[in-house]
């Protein structure tokens, strides 16, 4: 009887174990991640959001979980991924790029989103310093953004007259970065062309009419419709033969010639710091929005070589990486 009786003790403890971790998993905080990338393009800025996280004294698994939600290039799947993430009542979402289907989504549940839009002209903030509402921040947009990338442009191709700006007309920062372009190209005596893509069947237009004219280049704006097809606009750059400039360093890895913008896994890291002081306790009125202090240039060599292009090695002595 006795033996029985220690072995059902000991049949309870080894119950008990699996239990207990399944309540553990219950408490442990859910952070929502959203993103109109594939996961294998959001690879290398998930691993910056979980060094903010981490340094904000969250592991994922251990006291945190992230829940997942990628639109693959689709973005008019993002509302119902957003809608998703807000039944499951996660603790706070991480829009990447996706601040207006979250922004939609939810009034109550704490976003911080990454953006290289400008957050008042959007309406996510009414105060950069003091948001209100449940949104605050990281953007890597910056107003001096077109006027580097169109030095940096003339820089690299000298002869360099007329230059052509891709916008989405339909994005959120379309037309601030627009005017700021406008108003570089005055200050540089270019003339500026300004192109619009908001579909795939845009893009081939914009460059053969760009290349018809002559000594041209191309400033690519900062838009999600653009940077998820990084492939598709440098292939067309090589093809067409026209010296392009990016923000994100993803199209130089896919072809491009050059990259100049805020570095996109320092905003993801700070993005992470947010999300787990939220985790803690901060309001999101405490989190002023933070804008970018760091800027990469990343030129790639064999493009520059097929467009018969030879960077000054003052330009490669600069850039923070060269790809060969």
């Amino acid at each position: 009887m006795e033996r029985r009786v220690f072995i059902g003790i000991l049949g309870g403890a080894a119950l008990s174990v699996p239990i207990a971790t399944r309540a553990q998993q219950k408490t442990m905080p859910v952070i929502g991640f959203l993103s109109g990338r594939t996961s294998a393009q959001a690879d290398y800025i998930l691993g910056a959001f979980r060094r903010g996280l981490n340094e904000a004294g969250y592991v994922e698994g251990q006291n945190v979980a992230i829940e997942f939600r990628y639109a693959e290039g689709h973005y008019e799947r993002l509302p119902a991924l957003a809608a998703d993430l807000v039944r499951l009542r996660v603790a706070v979402i991480l829009a990447g790029g996706t601040t207006d289907p979250v922004k939609q989504a939810t009034t109550t549940i704490p976003v911080v989103f990454t953006s290289g839009i400008d957050p008042l002209a959007a309406g996510y903030v009414s105060s950069v310093n003091r948001p209100e509402g449940n949104i605050t921040g990281v953007t890597f947009y910056s107003g001096a953004l077109a006027a580097k990338q169109l030095d940096l442009l003339r820089e690299i191709a000298p002869k360099t007259v007329e230059i052509g700006f891709l916008v989405n007309p339909s994005g959120v920062s379309g037309k601030v970065q627009t005017d700021d372009a406008l108003k570089a190209a005055s200050a540089s005596n270019v003339k500026l062309h300004v192109l619009n893509a908001s579909a795939e069947s845009d893009f081939e237009p914009g460059f053969a009419a760009l290349a018809a004219l002559p000594d041209t280049a191309m400033v690519v704006s900062v838009d999600p419709f653009f940077d998820s097809r990084p492939d598709q606009l440098a292939a067309l750059a090589a093809r067409y033969r026209i010296p392009s400039i990016y923000n994100l360093r993803g199209f130089t890895e896919a072809g491009g010639l050059m990259s100049y913008g805020a570095s996109i896994t320092d905003s993801y890291r700070q993005a992470g710091i947010y999300a787990g002081r939220i985790l803690k306790g901060d309001k999101v009125s405490e989190l002023p929005v933070q804008f970018p202090t760091r800027f990469e240039l990343v030129i790639n060599l064999k493009a520059a070589k097929a467009l018969g292009i030879t960077a000054p090695p003052t330009l490669l002595a600069t850039a923070d990486e060269v790809i060969e």
